[in-house]
């Protein structure tokens, strides 16, 4: 059973690897931002902005032209969602896009942030991949084998819901958690019985490796990525304003990758530096839209939150609604519009 201890253990060594500092309070460092007479100057505030090397949203803000912020962004680089939401409750970041997934931990850790905004992508590029060689045909024969997967990632809530149609339990996969770099090396080198990630990887895996796709996730994904920003930040008069608008930028730019897929494909791969050919594929799975922020939202992520509870890889019912914050809604919609109005 995952204890709050293994949930933030987990991670923490990544958060201090990028380089973090924690705050210790509920300071954000933009209290001088807002005047005696409560207005917000946006020059005189910084947001720290947390990135995945896989989800490049530095690299998405500038291919859409909506990097020219009134305000500074300063970036700090994960390797997946999990550090990501432990360096929000370390107060060492104000925001970040990650899975579906790592939320439901987090708050089963009863870390410090909420869910302010979502984005569909389907579950289509979240796969389960075998090598090349394997005489694995089907999920159901995974029992007793080495399964790399990320845990707490979106990744992880896959596996448990693919091995769940596949009449296998959880317990009787051998876990192992790796990141997404380290479980590729690894599967590379024969090392695994099969992985369990997400786009780039899974087609960066198939057309390398010659990795075959076992089963993917879109019967059971959601297809969910969330931006989270801390309690603080939210908190902060100034560290919200600019969040606020910080939202609709990245949003709309979500929006530019579907409708620019073939130039968003070549950026993406200069970004990762890998082949473009691995990205083009990348973006053909993952069709995106923008999502609110609504009990429908909340309703799939409880129920995954029960199925890990259900499978005791959390310690008890974790309630995720107390998670959600709803007030962005508004800037999501409005990006969708003027997103779609451009594309037209």
């Amino acid at each position: 059973m995952i204890t709050r201890r293994r949930l933030l253990g987990a991670t923490a060594g990544l958060a201090l690897a990028a380089g973090l500092t924690a705050c210790g309070d509920d300071t954000t460092g933009n209290e001088d931002a807002v005047s005696s007479d409560g207005t917000v100057d946006l020059s005189k505030v910084t947001l720290i902005v947390a990135d995945q090397r896989g989800t490049s949203a530095q690299a998405v803000l500038k291919a859409a032209g909506l990097d020219d912020t009134p305000y500074t962004i300063e970036w700090k680089q994960f390797t997946s969602g999990p550090p990501i939401l432990e360096a929000l409750d370390a107060g060492a970041v104000h925001v970040g896009q990650v899975g579906n997934t790592p939320p439901i931990f987090a708050a089963a850790a009863k870390s410090k942030f909420k869910i302010v905004s979502a984005t569909s992508y389907t579950g289509q590029g979240d796969a389960i991949l075998v090598p090349k060689d394997s005489s694995l045909t089907s999920v159901s024969q995974l029992a007793g084998k080495k399964v790399a997967v990320a845990e707490g990632s979106s990744a992880n809530y896959n596996l448990l819901g693919l091995l769940d149609e596949g009449g296998v339990s959880y317990s009787d996969v051998q876990i192992q958690n790796l990141q997404p770099a380290d479980a590729l090396a690894a599967f590379s080198a024969g090392h695994l019985d099969a992985w369990t990630t997400w786009e780039p990887y899974t087609s960066q895996a198939v057309l390398e490796d010659g990795a075959r796709v076992l089963a993917d996730g879109r019967k059971v994904m959601n297809g969910l990525s969330f931006n989270v920003a801390s309690d603080a930040a939210l908190a902060d008069k100034a560290t919200a304003a600019a969040l606020g608008d910080f939202l609709t930028r990245i949003q709309k730019a979500a929006l530019w990758t579907g409708s620019h897929a073939e130039e968003w494909a070549k950026i993406w791969a200069t970004q990762l530096d890998i082949a473009p050919t691995i990205t083009e594929a990348a973006v053909q799975k993952r069709p995106v839209s923008v999502v609110p922020i609504d009990q429908s939202v909340i309703d799939s992520e409880q129920e995954m939150a029960d199925a890990f509870t259900a499978a005791g890889l959390l310690p008890g019912k974790v309630d995720v609604a107390p998670y959600f914050d709803d007030r962005f809604n508004k800037q999501a919609s409005g990006s969708a519009v003027e997103a779609a109005a451009a594309a037209s």
